[in-house]
């Protein structure tokens, strides 16, 4: 199950860089727009469609990055203070809750793709965007989401029933702050160790 999730962690990876790049491209498509509406009072349109599509896209693709990271905000204000083994069980708890809630927006979302399928549905903008295209990217996104959230689930439900509340913890549990520290002081040493031109 371990060499699942690495493979896992290796996919939801691609997928948030590949939702970055639609956003970053958006990102220049509008910049595009405002300079060229600005100056020429013209403007190619769909800049704000395509600005949408890639933000649903690239939200999606970035969720199962986000669990794997344990990078979605939680409120650990008790969570701090309570014993490991509590602490291992409300993770799993509170896992299985986003995992049920992200199944019927993942349901509800592959229902629309359906229908626009159905249909041939597309934009009311000048582009005409037949909405398949988008929509299927967006539903693939939340269903790699949901691989992942129930293999991180079969895992640390194995661990919490083998006593290993710990290994829960480091699995799905909230990052403490000395955590986040290392992995940062980690990467940058990492990076430094990329760069040629680092300080010896």
């Amino acid at each position: 199950m371990d060499d699942l999730i690495a493979l896992a962690r290796k996919i939801a990876r691609a997928g948030t860089w590949f939702g970055g790049g639609l956003l970053v491209i958006a990102a220049l498509i509008i910049g595009v727009e405002v300079v060229i509406r600005k100056a020429f009072s013209w403007s190619i349109g769909g800049a704000d469609e395509l600005s949408g599509f890639a933000l649903a896209i690239g939200s999606a693709w970035s969720f199962a990055f986000a669990l794997m990271d344990r990078a979605h905000v939680r409120i650990d204000s008790l969570y701090v203070v309570l014993p490991t083994r509590i602490c291992a069980v409300l993770d799993v708890l509170g896992l299985a809750a986003l995992t049920g809630f992200m199944a019927l927006v993942t349901w509800f979302g592959f229902g629309v793709f359906t229908e626009t399928y159905k249909h041939g549905s597309k934009t009311m903008s000048a582009l005409s965007t037949p909405l398949v295209y988008p929509q299927a990217l967006w539903v693939l996104g939340l269903v790699m989401f949901m691989a992942v959230a129930l293999l991180l689930l079969a895992r640390a439900l194995t661990a919490l029933v083998m006593g290993d509340s710990r290994g829960v913890q480091r699995l799905i549990g909230s990052r403490t702050v000395a955590q986040e520290i290392e992995e940062e002081l980690q990467e940058l040493a990492r990076r430094g160790d990329r760069d040629p031109e680092a300080p010896a």
